[in-house]
């Protein structure tokens, strides 16, 4: 089957799909989006995390055919996507794209994002987003295999919650695991983040 769906702003078209090919591999593999890592495919670890209209999801486990007209965001896009939101106010707990509780941005929100006057197809010449710029700050990178699928999870946590606790931080980060670190300077990148983003208001 054919797949046209919007990845980082970009309408892209898969052809010859699988009817069981997973997200993940259309990115990887047919897409070149490296950024998305392949490692448990059962949803278990995170580091495929991307953003599918806004809601972050395992792309392990989407079939690509259920994102056909839908919109995709990978950590090659995150940048691109953060600043989109940050001149256009979507999403956010109380932003002006949603009311507090709004679960990211909304389907037609994120089909009005593109990418602008960067490679947002390899994450190339981009100026790092906050949560980005934070995990290297913190120095919350160690091998990086998780370090994708964390960014796209913890930057949909600060665009839901600015103020995060430590509890909603260990929360949202649940489902994304890291072999290398004992975490702490994982929540250290996303605690600076958020006391950016603050201090941004």
């Amino acid at each position: 089957m054919r797949v046209n769906f919007t990845v980082n702003g970009r309408p892209q078209e898969a052809d010859d799909v699988w009817e069981g090919e997973s997200l993940l591999y259309v990115l990887r593999e047919r897409l070149g989006l490296p950024g998305s890592k392949n490692a448990c495919e059962q949803g278990e670890c995170g580091s495929c995390t991307v953003r599918l209209d806004g809601v972050p999801v395992c792309s392990c486990l989407v079939a690509a055919g259920q994102v056909e007209g839908r919109d995709v965001v990978t950590v090659e896009g995150l940048a691109d996507f953060a600043k989109q939101r940050e001149q256009h106010g979507h999403g956010g707990a109380c932003g002006t794209g949603g009311g507090c509780g709004s679960k990211g941005v909304s389907t037609d929100e994120a089909k009005q994002w593109s990418a602008k006057g960067t490679d947002s197809q390899t994450g190339e010449g981009v100026e790092l987003s906050n949560i980005q710029q934070a995990f290297i700050d913190a120095g919350a990178v160690q091998c990086g295999f998780c370090t994708p699928g964390l960014l796209v999870q913890a930057d949909a946590l600060l665009e839901e919650n600015p103020s995060p606790s430590d509890q909603d931080i260990r929360e949202a980060l649940s489902g994304n695991l890291c072999r290398c670190t004992g975490y702490e300077k994982i929540l250290d990148a996303v605690r600076l983040a958020a006391a950016r983003q603050g201090e941004a208001v």
